[in-house]
């Protein structure tokens, strides 16, 4: 007996996602290269780059190069005005730690149009590099759909402000690829990491008692090192580095501050002068990370668990902005694989499409606005796992 035709909803269906494929790909790629372009063009045209992030790294640099405190708030407000920084009432500083000063040397020696243009030039390849390396993990898809990566929300902003994360994206990249095959080199990589450690609490907990429990001395000792020498090469440019550090972090004014995430919130909501407040869901998310490592200790998949562990860790962070989200690439690319209908992709580019047209309402990163973002992710990601689950296990019966 011939079969009968497929009835035309589920033909209609299926076509369309063979169209989703393309269009999203071809939606990302267009997003990316015309970000891109208008980044060079703003550096190249002479437009001022004093009003984005960047201008701080820089200032640190030429402070470092001059052989001057890279921290020191009246030096470097006066710099910042000198090139038209567009605030002119609040200095803009470096909050990284001083081994993140050998970073931000080469900067010292431009001038800051060149050094904006170094600098974005530089995250642009941290981000690239980035999302090649995950696709190749994922075992080199031909379904493109890793250009998600290149056009989402977070990274694309973080690149437009200056600011570092990509680094540490591309740090945590690294771990992923090199922490079974080359756990020494893995272990380097985590130094950019620790350019933002804030944002890695829950993840270095079960860090380090993973490296414990799998005697993992090569990765130990390649993080070590990298972060001592960094720390040596700081004292060597200045030996009160630290001192200064410590005495900026004292007085910088940034318990004062509204930054959009779940800790700061949470502070805000209930008392604003107690710190402590902005701690307790980083503490909760640690404990709660030990307790998920230790569950799948005997098959914990760094790329797999690792991702749910991200997650969590920058929702959980005592503050972070939504640049800093450009950190959730590699957690979001497995949601995406995982994906198994074209409205849970739809879902995720659309939120990311909203967030890269928010800052065009004149909305400033420290706009309550952007509060739902890492909820929105972290439910995203169990959501579409938990669809994918459902569907292997149908699969399997």
């Amino acid at each position: 007996m011939p079969q009968a035709p497929p009835d035309p909803p589920r033909l209609w269906r299926r076509d369309a996602h063979k169209f989703l494929e393309p269009a999203t790909v071809s939606v990302c790629a267009l997003v990316f290269a015309i970000f891109v372009l208008g980044i060079c063009v703003l550096l190249v045209s002479g437009n001022n780059p004093g009003g984005r992030d960047v201008v701080s790294f820089w200032v640190a640099g030429r402070q470092i190069v001059a052989h001057a405190n890279p921290y020191d708030s009246a030096t470097i407000l006066k710099i910042e005005r000198s090139v038209g920084f567009s605030d002119n009432t609040q200095v803009l500083l470096m909050r990284n730690p001083p081994y993140a000063l050998c970073l931000v040397v080469p900067l010292g020696l431009f001038g800051l149009r060149a050094g904006a243009l170094l600098w974005s030039l530089l995250l642009l390849a941290a981000m690239a590099l980035s999302v090649h390396m995950l696709w190749l993990m994922h075992g080199r898809p031909r379904n493109k759909l890793h250009y998600l990566g290149y056009s989402f929300a977070p990274a694309v902003l973080c690149v437009m402000c200056g600011q570092t994360a990509l680094f540490a994206l591309l740090g945590l990249t690294l771990f992923l690829r090199f922490h079974s095959s080359r756990p020494f080199v893995a272990g380097l990589s985590l130094w950019l990491c620790a350019l933002k450690p804030h944002l890695f609490l829950p993840f270095a907990a079960v860090l380090l008692l993973w490296v414990v429990l799998r005697r993992a001395c090569r990765l130990l000792a390649g993080a070590v090192l990298a972060l001592a020498a960094s720390s040596l090469a700081a004292w060597a440019l200045d030996p009160s580095v630290w001192a200064q550090y410590a005495r900026m972090m004292r007085s910088s004014g940034i318990e004062h501050e509204f930054i959009p995430c779940l800790a700061v919130a949470l502070r805000f909501a209930i008392h604003r002068q107690t710190m402590a407040l902005q701690f307790l869901p980083a503490i909760v998310g640690c404990l709660w990370a030990i307790a998920f490592y230790w569950k799948r200790r005997d098959r914990w998949d760094w790329m797999q668990d690792g991702a749910l562990l991200m997650l969590v860790s920058v929702l959980a962070s005592p503050y972070a902005w939504i640049t800093d989200q450009a950190l959730l690439v590699p957690a979001l690319l497995v949601g995406v694989y995982r994906a198994t209908t074209r409205a849970q992709l739809g879902a995720l580019m659309l939120a990311s499409a909203f967030i890269e047209i928010t800052p065009l309402s004149g909305r400033t990163l420290h706009s309550a606005l952007y509060l739902w973002t890492t909820p929105f992710w972290l439910a995203w990601y169990l959501y579409v796992s938990a669809k994918s689950c459902d569907q292997a296990s149908q699969l399997s019966l």
